[in-house]
């Protein structure tokens, strides 16, 4: 298994880890900076950026259900232990280390993460290596927000906005600064682009006010759907059990993978979304 924090001593909970064996591990170097990347599938790219605390086994699913809908998926390491079962102590080891970190802007006032440029970068690249008419890009939690600015890159043209977290102590706030807000808005308005994302009603990291700001900035581009608190999955990884706390995460640690399922069919939903927006002849902005 690869980290990019260095291995857990957790033994017990090796079997519930995912080996991420059916993925390439690739390396891509864009602006000086090298990440590991977990390549998988063929036809249009996807980017499904990792929630807190990583690439989850729930993340690496969601992943091949991108996969085995016809997309070439690829995951970007950017914290935790790839592959790793999320457990409560990785509020420690990760995601305080991912709040210093200078790649992130965690908090209010911070404005863009850095590392968006990077992955604008990335998705650049696999459509330079995918083809088609561009790049879908599938935000999650701590990531969330990373899915609309990465559309300043021209590539990217279905972006996906799953319950974003950022910045952690604003509720109503959009994790960019005010120049990149506006280009984006720009951007989305001028190609016709849609923004589909998703929360819990209740979600207290991703809340109301939150998608309110999104809808101001982006009007009826913005898709906003939310799942009543119900529909989550009431046996999550200690992680979001115990540090996370409520409802959140849709289509990874909170799915229930019944058919007919609430979760399942926001799962269904994305890809559609997904389809329909990076099929082949589909007009490239």
């Amino acid at each position: 298994m690869t980290t990019t924090q260095g291995r857990r001593d957790h033994s017990l909970d090796d079997s519930l880890d995912d080996s991420l064996d059916d993925f390439e591990c690739r390396e891509f170097a864009v602006e000086k900076a090298t990440k590991k990347v977990y390549v998988a599938g063929s036809g249009p790219a996807v980017v499904l950026l990792p929630e807190m605390p990583g690439i989850s086994p729930d993340v690496a699913r969601l992943a091949r259900w991108i996969r085995d809908a016809g997309f070439s998926v690829y995951v970007p390491s950017l914290f935790g232990v790839d592959g790793a079962y999320p457990l409560a102590d990785a509020a420690e080891t990760v995601v305080r280390r991912a709040c210093v970190s200078a790649e992130f802007r965690a908090f209010a006032g911070g404005g863009t993460s850095p590392v968006v440029g990077w992955l604008r970068g990335l998705a650049r690249a696999a459509h330079a290596e995918r083809g088609g008419p561009g790049v879908g890009a599938v935000g999650l939690c701590f990531t969330g927000n990373f899915a609309l600015t990465m559309t300043l890159e021209p590539a990217v043209i279905a972006p996906v906005v799953n319950h974003p977290s950022l910045p952690l102590d604003d509720p109503g706030g959009l994790e960019m600064d005010d120049e990149d807000a506006a280009a984006v808005a720009e951007r989305v308005r001028r190609d016709g682009l849609k923004v589909l994302a998703y929360r819990f009603e209740n979600d207290t990291w991703c809340t109301g006010r939150r998608f309110a700001a999104y809808r101001a900035l982006l009007g009826d581009a913005f898709d906003g759907r939310v799942l009543p608190d119900d529909a989550a999955r009431t046996d999550p990884p200690p992680f979001f059990r115990d540090v996370v706390g409520c409802a959140h995460s849709v289509t990874t640690a909170h799915l229930v993978d019944r058919d007919g399922h609430p979760t399942v069919q926001a799962r269904d939903e994305i890809i559609a979304f997904l389809a329909e927006r990076l099929a082949p002849g589909t007009r490239t902005p």
